[in-house]
């Protein structure tokens, strides 16, 4: 009997960042693009054992963006008010903020511990633009071997043709 009543319990956790997802990803105002890692060229870069180790953690990159300009305020406020409750779950801790309120402001947040990440979430909302969350899914990725990236990254070649619709919300 409480065999079932956890795993009845287990399932009912309320609403989560990959159910919210899958709710809107085709629904008008939102635009999502999933990205696997081999869409990042890093064959020609050389990388330390460390960022080797990251980007080996990463398995894909989930985005997906609410345009402000695609609908009108309440159903922005209604949305930005549903990201916000799931982050709030005690199971996303979170990593740091910035931002103001004139440009915008981010948060990011990861599920697992520091060290064994399975998920790093970066919620992200701009005046007049809308909202992204990016989830980086993965499996044991450490969130100081992930800064290591970014070195990385500024070196690898894109298919900036795959990342057009994304670039169109920071515009």
């Amino acid at each position: 009997m409480l065999l079932l009543v956890t795993a009845f319990t287990s399932c009912n956790q309320g609403p989560t960042l990959q159910t919210y997802y899958v709710d809107n990803e085709l629904e008008p105002g939102f635009a999502s693009f999933d990205v696997p890692t081999s869409f990042v060229n890093v064959e020609n870069v050389d990388m330390t054992e460390d960022q080797k180790e990251a980007y080996d953690s990463v398995d894909k990159l989930n985005v997906l963006t609410f345009m402000k300009d695609d609908t009108d305020t309440e159903d922005y406020k209604l949305e930005l008010e549903k990201v916000n409750t799931i982050l709030k779950d005690a199971k996303y801790e979170e990593l740091m903020r910035g931002g103001n309120a004139v440009d915008g402001k981010f948060v990011v947040k990861f599920l697992g511990d520091i060290d064994n990440i399975d998920e790093l979430i970066i919620f992200g909302n701009a005046k007049n633009k809308g909202f992204v969350i990016a989830r980086i899914l993965g499996d044991d990725m450490n969130a100081s071997k992930l800064m290591s990236l970014s070195s990385v990254l500024d070196k690898a070649n894109f298919d900036k043709a795959q990342l057009e619709g994304l670039t169109d919300f920071f515009k």
